[in-house]
């Protein structure tokens, strides 16, 4: 495991689930620090994992070979400028996990070019299952984009994309995605109750099943189709469940629910650059 000193600029559940990831991976808590306006919160992470807490952010970054980015996107361009007048010489490695902001800002934001990472994850990060986007821009080295990925690993499973401009699509297909699976758990449980269960058995029988099918889904060499149709037996129950999702549009459905989700990003990226 690296032995980079990492700075962590916000103490949010994000932050914690990195630190968490990274502790258990073998990162030495003496390597890691936390700044965050709420003392409590900074000093919670460091008694709970053993890191430092610092009383600013220009204090976090002054050891830092890496700074992650872990603020609201709304207060993203006062951070960066205030870190800006005090960033150490070389300029350490900046991951940013600011949903929507773009590297062009935050470069701004520092007034210089910097060596930058911006990635994508989604709240599974929280359990270290996520799925997380990165993408580099021209300044990062091959050892920062490895050392990029090695923190961004501690938050679960991690994928490259060519372009900055891709990051809407992950945002599209896994950032909002939890709340896809959660809205079919629960029509899932609806469904159930409405066939005669109780809202106990339907709640823990959907959760379940989408657990299993996850697990199923990661662990087989085959894709969801093939597994779909291992399990499609013709004239069966699943048939013709199958065949009402079909006929109810589900696919293209889905499809304009991805699409939109990936216009709102786009358009959520150009407010939060306006400030430039």
């Amino acid at each position: 495991m690296t032995r980079s000193h990492v700075a962590f600029i916000g103490g949010g559940n994000m932050a914690h689930s990195l630190i968490a990831g990274l502790i258990a991976d073998g990162h030495e808590p003496s390597l890691l620090t936390v700044s965050d306006p709420v003392p409590d919160k900074r000093d919670q992470l460091a008694a709970s994992f053993g890191i430092n807490a610092a009383p600013n952010n220009a204090s976090a970054a002054a050891a830092a070979e890496v700074l992650v980015l872990c603020v609201k996107p709304q207060v993203a361009a006062d951070v960066c400028r205030d870190l800006a007048a005090t960033l150490p010489e070389p300029a350490p490695l900046v991951i940013s996990i600011m949903a929507g902001v773009t590297e062009a800002s935050i470069a701004h934001w520092f007034g210089r070019e910097l060596a930058l990472v911006r990635t994508m994850p989604n709240t599974p990060m929280m359990v270290q299952s996520g799925a997380i986007g990165l993408h580099a821009n021209a300044a990062a080295t091959p050892r920062q984009r490895n050392l990029a990925e090695e923190i961004m690993r501690a938050g679960g499973l991690t994928s490259w994309v060519e372009d900055e401009s891709d990051l809407d699509a992950v945002t599209a297909i896994s950032g909002s995605g939890p709340a896809y699976f959660f809205l079919f758990m629960e029509a899932l449980e609806k469904a159930g109750i409405e066939q005669g269960l109780d809202a106990e058995t339907a709640r823990l029988f959907s959760i379940q099943t989408a657990l299993g099918a996850a697990r199923m889904a990661v662990e087989s060499e085959e894709s969801p189709q093939q597994l779909r149709e291992r399990v499609t037996s013709p004239g069966g129950t699943t048939e013709q469940a199958l065949r009402a999702f079909a006929e109810g549009g589900f696919e293209p459905l889905v499809s304009r629910a991805v699409a939109a989700a990936r216009q709102r990003a786009a358009e959520l990226s150009t407010l939060l650059g306006d400030d430039q």
